[in-house]
């Protein structure tokens, strides 16, 4: 029994080798894994190199193997001089290149230029890193501070006066434009029988809220009057606009208890104005001026781009919070802005802030053509993010609003600290998709007669003495080229906030 039991559950033969395992790491393995797993991935596979083969290869030849690189015009980039078919025409960009970052900019003022692309980069590199400290000034710096030393630099002229005169222009400006209306209301409605009275009663009272108005603001005009008489009107200005604005914040921080914290930060921000000013000379005329109709290139599209990103954020941000607000007239108004800038092309937009605009300001009040146009993309771009914004803070639950008020908080301090940056971390991708699209959107602003990047482009094919086959070409790849590293850098840096503000979310 014990023999046919040993027999029966003995092996007697070695067990045959197994096949080697399927090798899935290295370049073998992700070919075999991820592109020949499957037919309808080996069939997607055959048509993507197919497709890399019919646009790569051939973008690549046209911009490296076959491109013409040194030559003074026109004949070095013919087929004929060559002697065989000519790719891009590389000489035509580095004749043009200065044209195509400056525009039509003094060239012995360029330096402005370039000290205003410098001073840019050096305070939003580190706006951009997270571990660096100080980001509250850095922020200040580049936001509000820059953008008014990079006006000074690249329009040039000075300043004619400061915070009290030109309050006291504009109120001034804006209440005689309302008198004005009035009175031309009151004599309509004289040589009016039918409506006559109901129009000139409506006219009194406007020219009686002038004078209301003339009378409220009389103590400012009269500031003014006495600052203009002064020696150095600039600096009896500034001085008189820090002394109201450091007591006013002074006062409203809590006085001597908790306002000089407030005091002390006015005083410096305003020391720091007088610097400014004196290094630049703006009291004494400044730098030459610079019309922005010799701007153009790359610096338009960056000066019309950065700041239509930057002005329409705090735009969106309001119209967004007014949508959602429980007060009848704020979310109308909200809402009917937003449906009316949605609704209307930014061609139009951009004819109608340079033609229409000046209609509807002060009298005596001027604007230049780019403000008019950059006022334009920022309300227009504002309407788009309002409702990218609104989508996030639809995303909060209401409990996290509930629980800061139970605590205490008020509705800013809710908003501010609480809702809007869990809003603004949900809604990052579709922001940067909104900032890369308002980016290349500046080509639009040729409509107007500013020549960005693009119109730049475009002019130089007018030369003669680079009209090839190839220019044109050469010409569009090489400012797509520009236009994708800075999307694709956009895009990136998205990407990497992205990723940190969601490190927590992470299992």
């Amino acid at each position: 029994m014990s023999d046919i039991t040993a027999s029966s559950f003995v092996r007697r033969d070695l067990v045959p080798e197994r096949a080697a395992p399927i090798k899935t790491t290295g370049l073998v393995g992700f070919l075999r894994t991820r592109l020949f797993n499957s037919p309808t991935n080996i069939l997607l596979t055959i048509v993507s190199v197919l497709l890399l083969w019919f646009t790569v290869v051939p973008a690549v030849k046209f911009l490296l193997l076959d491109a013409v690189w040194t030559g003074k015009d026109r004949t070095a980039c013919l087929s004929e001089t060559a002697g065989h078919a000519v790719g891009a025409c590389w000489p035509f960009v580095q004749a043009k290149f200065s044209q195509f970052i400056y525009g039509f900019y003094p060239e012995a003022e360029r330096w402005r230029v370039n000290l205003t692309f410098f001073l840019a980069a050096l305070l939003l590199l580190p706006l951009l890193i997270p571990r660096l400290p100080a980001k509250g000034l850095n922020a200040g710096l580049f936001f509000i501070a820059l953008p008014v030393i990079a006006f000074f630099l690249l329009h040039g002229g000075g300043l004619g006066g400061f915070g009290v005169s030109w309050t006291a222009e504009l109120l001034s400006g804006f209440n005689d434009s309302i008198g004005d209306g009035g009175q031309k209301l009151a004599r309509a409605g004289e040589a009016t029988a039918v409506v006559g009275p109901l129009l000139l009663l409506l006219g009194k009272l406007i020219v009686l809220l002038s004078t209301a108005i003339s009378y409220v603001i009389w103590p400012l005009t009269w500031l003014r009057d006495q600052i203009q008489a002064s020696v150095r009107p600039v600096w009896t200005d500034l001085a008189a606009t820090a002394a109201i604005i450091s007591i006013l914040l002074f006062v409203l921080n809590g006085g001597i208890r908790t306002g000089w914290r407030s005091l002390i930060v006015s005083l410096a921000t305003f020391a720091g104005i007088g610097i400014v000013i004196a290094v630049m000379a703006l009291d004494r005329g400044g730098l030459p001026v610079v019309d922005t109709r010799l701007w153009g290139g790359l610096l338009v599209t960056l000066v019309v781009s950065v700041t239509g990103i930057v002005a329409s954020m705090p735009v969106g941000i309001a119209l967004a919070l007014g949508r959602r607000s429980t007060i009848p007239l704020i979310r109308v108004f909200s809402v009917a802005f937003i449906e009316f800038w949605r609704g209307v092309p930014l061609i139009t937009v951009l004819f109608f802030a340079t033609y229409m605009l000046p209609l509807f300001v002060p009298t005596g009040f001027t604007m230049d053509g780019l403000v008019r146009a950059l006022i334009g993309i920022a309300l227009f771009a504002g309407a788009y993010q309002a409702e990218v914004i609104r989508g996030g803070l639809q995303a909060i639950p209401r409990g996290q609003g509930e629980a800061a008020s139970a605590l205490g908080l008020s509705y800013w301090k809710t908003t501010g600290l609480i809702v809007m940056p869990q809003a603004l971390r949900h809604v990052i991708p579709g922001l940067v998709n909104s900032f890369i699209a308002l980016f290349k959107d500046t080509s639009l602003v040729s409509i107007v007669a500013l020549f960005d990047l693009l119109g730049q482009l475009r002019a130089a094919f007018a030369d003669p003495v680079w009209a090839t086959p190839s220019t044109l070409f050469t010409g569009f790849a090489f400012t797509g080229l520009i236009y994708f590293v800075f999307c694709f850098g956009m895009s990136r840096y998205s990407l990497f906030v992205e990723n940190r503000l969601n490190a927590h979310r992470r299992t």
